[in-house]
């Protein structure tokens, strides 16, 4: 429960103004120059701040920028320090996700054949929608402008709701990314958080830090049992024995505190 009052928190305090939601207005200020932890669409009425991966994907597309050093430093800075636990604690999108596999009628599904393949699919989404296609084929984000459900709800559904001079402009495209919005929601009732594991490339880029970030994941060899509870909890499909700082791993802390011999904690380390 301490969990969801923090991601409730940094959900509000991502996205402070929630009277544009009435007007259809897009909050414009200075503070959108600055990038937020988690996945937040710059374009919905409530945001104060930047998508990182937006960003990052504009500064690509821009021909005057060289390059977009201050959106990959704070990519880096972030994952170096916190890794995907960005993704646990501080995430909008993650915390829709969590309360939507709360729902309790539909009987939820830990895995299926072709799980550990799809897990890859995020990379490949951060490294042709979000590097190749804006640096080299497009003028603007890829991904943002296909893909992305989080920007179809926030900057999409959300913004229409409150602003009817847009609705002229909807068509086919709109539609198409509706549909991946409605398909990872219903996904999101039956298999625990399905856009974190296959399609989010602010994952794929936290997740390759995680091995390495100074916000980690501690076993102690000698107070292990091998019970397996730690596996058991784990609604990522992590190991924490064998993988305790797997990409997948976004330190929801589930592990740690099922541990009946405390043989698991999360901690600040520059050990690996």
């Amino acid at each position: 429960m301490k969990r969801l009052y923090i991601q409730i928190i940094a959900a509000l305090a991502q996205n402070p103004f929630l009277y544009n939601f009435l007007t259809g207005r897009i909050y414009q200020g200075g503070a959108k120059a600055v990038c937020t932890p988690g996945l937040n669409c710059y374009s919905c009425p409530a945001a104060a701040f930047s998508c990182p991966i937006g960003a990052l994907q504009a500064g690509l597309a821009d021909r005057r920028i060289r390059f977009p050093f201050y959106v990959v430093g704070f990519l880096l800075l972030i994952g170096v320090t916190l890794g995907r636990f960005v993704c646990g604690f501080l995430c909008p999108f993650g915390l829709l996700f969590d309360l939507l596999y709360r729902i309790p009628f539909f009987k939820k599904i830990r895995t299926f054949p072709g799980d550990r393949a799809l897990r890859y699919l995020k990379y490949v989404l951060l490294a042709v929608f979000v590097l190749l296609l804006p640096a080299f084929f497009m003028d603007g984000p890829a991904y943002c402008r296909f893909i992305c459900p989080q920007g179809t709800l926030q900057g999409g559904v959300l913004l229409l709701l409150g602003n009817r001079l847009l609705w002229p402009l909807v068509g086919a495209l709109y539609a198409w990314k509706v549909g991946i919005l409605i398909a990872v929601l219903l996904l999101s009732l039956l298999l625990y958080r399905p856009f974190c594991k296959y399609l989010c490339p602010l994952g794929a880029v936290y997740g390759l830090c995680n091995p390495f970030s100074l916000y980690r994941l501690r076993v102690n060899r000698e107070q292990c049992v091998g019970c397996g509870v730690c596996k058991t909890v784990c609604r990522m499909g992590v190991d924490p024995i064998k993988t305790p700082n797997s990409p997948e791993c976004i330190r929801c802390g589930a592990c740690a505190q099922s541990c009946p011999k405390g043989a698991l904690r999360q901690e600040w380390s520059v050990k690996s």
